[in-house]
């Protein structure tokens, strides 16, 4: 349930664009902006969601989905932060493993798709082109420091 609203009101025939807590039937908890329409909540804007699972994200909104940047947290450490379209990792972006391994680069519908960078647990990276599972060609980055 909302604990508290913006108490402005857009122009036009549009919704108000409330701000508070939420929490869904299911147990997810939402914090931030939303609209009300026909008697239902729409994420929209900011805010930060805590799903029953323990994944949170904290980012953009719209249309009742993450889009735009955001950063995804699982229980395990793992995190991704970077662009979100229709709920997906798309775009440019990071994804960390809990082992310190991370690799930063393009995302097409949460896979790694397209040009980028892994670096593993020993920090040496590795650069190429990705195709989800497979990188052939990758390249060894050495890095004299």
């Amino acid at each position: 349930m909302p604990a508290e609203k913006k108490k402005e009101k857009t122009k036009g025939d549009e919704p108000e664009v409330c701000k508070g807590i939420y929490i869904f039937p299911n147990g997810d908890k939402y914090d931030g902006f939303y609209i009300q329409i026909n008697g239902s909540q729409e994420r929209c804007g900011t805010g930060t969601n805590h799903f029953v699972d323990g994944i949170v994200y904290e980012g953009q909104w719209e249309n009742d989905k993450m889009n735009g940047k955001g950063k995804l947290t699982h229980p395990s450490g793992a995190t991704y932060e970077g662009d979100f379209v229709d709920n997906k990792f798309n775009g440019m972006g990071k994804y960390s493993w809990p082992n310190g391994s991370y690799y930063e680069g393009q995302f097409v519908e949460n896979r790694m798709e397209g040009e980028g960078q892994f670096t593993d647990t020993e920090g040496q990276n590795w650069t190429g082109t990705f195709r989800f599972k497979a990188a052939p060609g990758l390249r060894f980055k050495l890095n004299l420091d």
